[in-house]
């Protein structure tokens, strides 16, 4: 097993093996750290001069340990989905009826309807203000994994995520969902006064 880890340290960059000695040093064996250090020393590097990667990784685990300590409970998430819910059925419902359901063109307009309401209410609340209805009322709000607003991109794609088959469930059995874990974001509890 140790030759496997010298073999893994000898595939990582200087930037990497400094940041596992310093920084992440927590979160690996023991006998990676040694082989990491052995790596080091083989190539001669000064961790000394690497100050900034320490203090970029450093800012970057701190931030990563703030939001993780405000991620909301499945609680209130699924408070959140309730409220959400109810809100995007009250909007289909009104941009729906006006078709009424006498034949099947109708009937499949409606679903059009009802799907573009969904990926319209979920994507346009959360890129223009990190938070849908449910959201606002509980107080929490959407971030990228390091706290940061999260792009366009992080939002369509949590948006068509939540169309995955039992994405909803997916919440009893990790604390962060499909439609999370896949755009790479969390919702928090929102700290903004």
């Amino acid at each position: 097993m140790e030759n496997e880890f010298k073999r893994v340290m000898s595939e990582r960059t200087d930037e990497e093996l400094i940041k596992i000695v310093t920084v992440e040093r927590e979160r690996y064996n023991p006998i990676a750290i040694e082989a990491a250090e052995s790596e080091i020393e083989k190539r001669k590097l000064n961790i000394s001069e690497f100050g900034e990667i320490i203090e970029e990784a450093t800012i970057e685990k701190e931030q990563k340990q703030k939001v993780d300590s405000n991620v909301v409970s499945s609680g209130i998430r699924f408070l959140n989905f309730l409220i959400d819910f109810i809100i995007w059925l009250i909007i289909a419902t009104i941009l729906t009826m006006p078709l009424g359901a006498n034949n099947g063109s109708q009937m499949l307009l409606g679903y059009v309807i009802m799907f573009l309401v969904f990926i319209g209410y979920y994507g346009i609340m959360e890129v223009k203000f990190q938070k849908t209805v449910g959201k606002f009322i509980t107080k929490t709000k959407v971030v990228k994994l390091n706290g940061e607003k999260p792009e366009k991109g992080d939002i369509i794609t949590r948006t068509f995520c939540r169309l995955i088959p039992f994405d909803r469930l997916s919440f009893l059995f990790v604390k962060n969902g499909f439609h999370d874990s896949l755009s790479k974001t969390k919702v928090i509890k929102d700290q903004t006064k």
